[in-house]
């Protein structure tokens, strides 16, 4: 009489069981990574709110460097990760994702002298990661991490707001009033089926309303600088 189970089926769940193992080692090595290079350069980052604007050509090379960092590791998980099915392994790298692409966006804005915002698409391009894959089971950036990036920019830069004031540079806090007035404008277009995403999103309004009360009490202290002032200016006043 043949035996009721194969003798083989269990050396096979076996070595399923430790391929996986494997896998979410090395995942958890490379992400780890990714997060280390994160934290460094939001460490850089946060020394804006202490920093004056006359003085971010020295800072923001320092965080282009740790940007590149990141970029790399990034890389290295791309190629790994795309071996295996997404869905399986995404929730490993979701968040230091997430937490890196707000670093780049907050960099661009930063050292664009009209605060450009990087696209889903040109983030892509940066990472050189797909965006939004469908055709293929391979790693790549979603539109709902690039948006949950966006909204952690959102709480830097009200924070930055207020800071900038304490430094002299009021002209800086009018233009994050404004560019956030319009990024909040701009999600309240979207129908966000993602609960986490939409909740983020609903917090928005009161980092807006936080930077409204700083500008409004600017406006009447008679502190608002004329268009196109400049920082110097602006501390002269």
């Amino acid at each position: 009489m043949p035996p009721m189970i194969d003798p083989s089926l269990f050396d096979q769940i076996k070595s399923k069981i430790e391929e996986d193992t494997t896998v979410r080692k090395e995942l958890e090595q490379i992400v780890d990574e990714l997060h280390q290079h994160v934290s460094f350069t939001q460490g850089l980052l946060s020394r804006i709110h202490s920093t004056p604007r006359s003085k971010y050509p020295t800072l923001l090379p320092q965080v282009e460097e740790s940007i590149k960092s990141q970029v790399a590791t990034v890389s290295k998980l791309s190629i790994f990760a795309s071996q295996y099915p997404y869905y399986k392994y995404n929730h490993k790298w979701t968040r230091p994702l997430q937490d890196s692409l707000s670093t780049v966006l907050l960099f661009s804005w930063l050292s664009s002298p009209s605060h450009t915002l990087l696209s889903p698409s040109d983030v892509s391009s940066f990472y050189s990661v797909p965006l939004n894959l469908t055709s293929e089971d391979k790693f790549h950036i979603t539109t709902e991490e690039y948006l949950l990036a966006l909204v952690s920019i959102i709480d830097d830069l009200s924070r930055l707001a207020m800071n900038s004031v304490t430094l002299g540079d009021t002209a800086l806090a009018v233009e994050i009033s404004t560019f956030i007035k319009d990024l909040h404008a701009g999600f309240q277009v979207l129908n966000l089926k993602n609960d986490i995403l939409r909740k983020r999103v609903d917090s928005i309004k009161y980092a807006v309303k936080k930077v409204e009360d700083v500008v409004y009490d600017l406006s009447l202290r008679g502190l608002i600088p004329a268009a196109g002032a400049t920082e110097g200016e602006t501390k002269k006043e």
